[in-house]
């Protein structure tokens, strides 16, 4: 049986329609994927994202235990507020999954972890928080939701800060803050400026309505991964997963090898790996002609061997198709890719796509 959000029934009433997506009831888009796409780009759209999950971890030792759990090393965190994105490993070097954690003080952290790996991700929170006596508390008393797009945090300010200002909400990217017992962050998923808001189930219809009546699109999950891919961030499940490490989910940036002695679980994995080199390597795909890319078509390399496209889409910024690709660490700047028996020119870029509106590939 799917699980539903706070807002499942508000999404019935605005005519969204429904899929089931990791488990979740989820509104894939309420009338035109691309015109809620194009929203989010040009003004501002609004995502409901409760199914993530989101977990509170606390004791005084939390920061070696997430020394342990994250390759991203949370030392880094040390003002209010601030967020740091990581994966979790397992020994093998494999990702368990990305995450993004928030530094609320010295006792208490906050994660948000994805909505399809939600069972496995507390079991293995858990697993390893036992032995340093941090308590896992997951808010199921809270909603999420994302709005995203140029005018988003503009729009949104009015209806979150007591001045109604951006000025009362002077909030820098990957922070977040208290007020009146929501939790707003400056973090998003569409490659546009925005908040992430974490509040009170019972509240979230409300603000959605007051985001309606001051312009902002309501949107979907298919809008979601279109703005998603065109900001080159990867998708749990589709560019990395338990078979795959960092190093080949361009994720090595999100790898803390310093300080040395920061034993991470998986970590030797990852210093032989970096050691002999990576395999493979994921890219960027900008299909020269017509035709679109899909999830697990054949990429070519003309230096030898083949990949596989993890993620791939019509771009309705770009008016072209675009697409993340494993493919063989030696391949160049060009490719072809398998659609329908046909083979397709493609060339590799690095993502972004897409970043703040503007096309950064041509």
């Amino acid at each position: 049986m799917t699980r539903r959000t706070p807002l499942f029934d508000l999404h019935q009433k605005l005519g969204a329609r429904t899929v089931d997506f990791g488990g979740w009831d989820m509104p894939v888009q309420y009338g035109s994927q691309i015109a809620e796409h194009h929203a989010v780009r040009r003004s501002a759209g609004v995502f409901d994202v409760s199914h993530m999950c989101v977990v509170d971890l606390k004791g005084a030792r939390i920061r070696p235990f997430l020394e342990k759990l994250l390759a991203n090393d949370v030392g880094k965190l040390r003002a209010h507020g601030k967020a740091l994105y990581g994966c979790m490993l397992k020994e093998t070097g494999g990702v368990i999954d990305d995450l993004i954690v928030y530094y609320l003080d010295e006792t208490w952290f906050r994660a948000v972890v994805n909505a399809g790996t939600r069972d496995t991700d507390l079991a293995w929170i858990r697993r390893h928080a036992a032995a340093f006596g941090v308590e896992v508390v997951e808010r199921t008393d809270l909603a999420m939701l994302a709005v995203q797009g140029p005018e988003a945090r503009h729009k949104a300010a009015a209806l979150l800060s007591p001045a109604g200002s951006l000025a009362a909400l002077a909030l820098e990217p990957f922070f977040a803050r208290e007020i009146d017992g929501w939790f707003i962050a400056r973090t998003g998923y569409t490659g546009e400026d925005g908040f992430e808001i974490m509040l009170p189930a019972m509240e979230a219809e409300r603000l959605w309505r007051a985001l309606n009546c001051a312009g902002v699109t309501s949107c979907g999950l298919g809008a979601r991964d279109t703005l998603r891919l065109e900001a080159g961030m990867n998708l749990y499940g589709n560019d990395m997963e338990e078979s795959t490490h960092p190093f080949e989910s361009a994720l090595g940036w999100t790898v803390a090898l310093e300080p040395r002695e920061r034993a991470f679980i998986g970590r030797e994995a990852l210093e032989a790996i970096r050691a002999r080199g990576p395999q493979r390597k994921l890219v960027g795909l900008l299909l020269e002609g017509r035709g679109v890319l899909r999830s697990h078509q054949k990429v070519l390399v003309p230096e030898g061997g083949d990949g596989e496209i993890t993620s791939g889409t019509f771009s309705p910024t770009l008016e072209r198709s675009i697409a993340l690709a494993r493919v063989p660490a030696a391949a160049g700047s060009r490719v072809q890719v398998d659609i329908r028996g046909k083979l397709h020119d493609a060339r590799i870029v690095r993502p972004p796509f897409v970043r703040h509106g503007k096309a950064l590939v041509s």
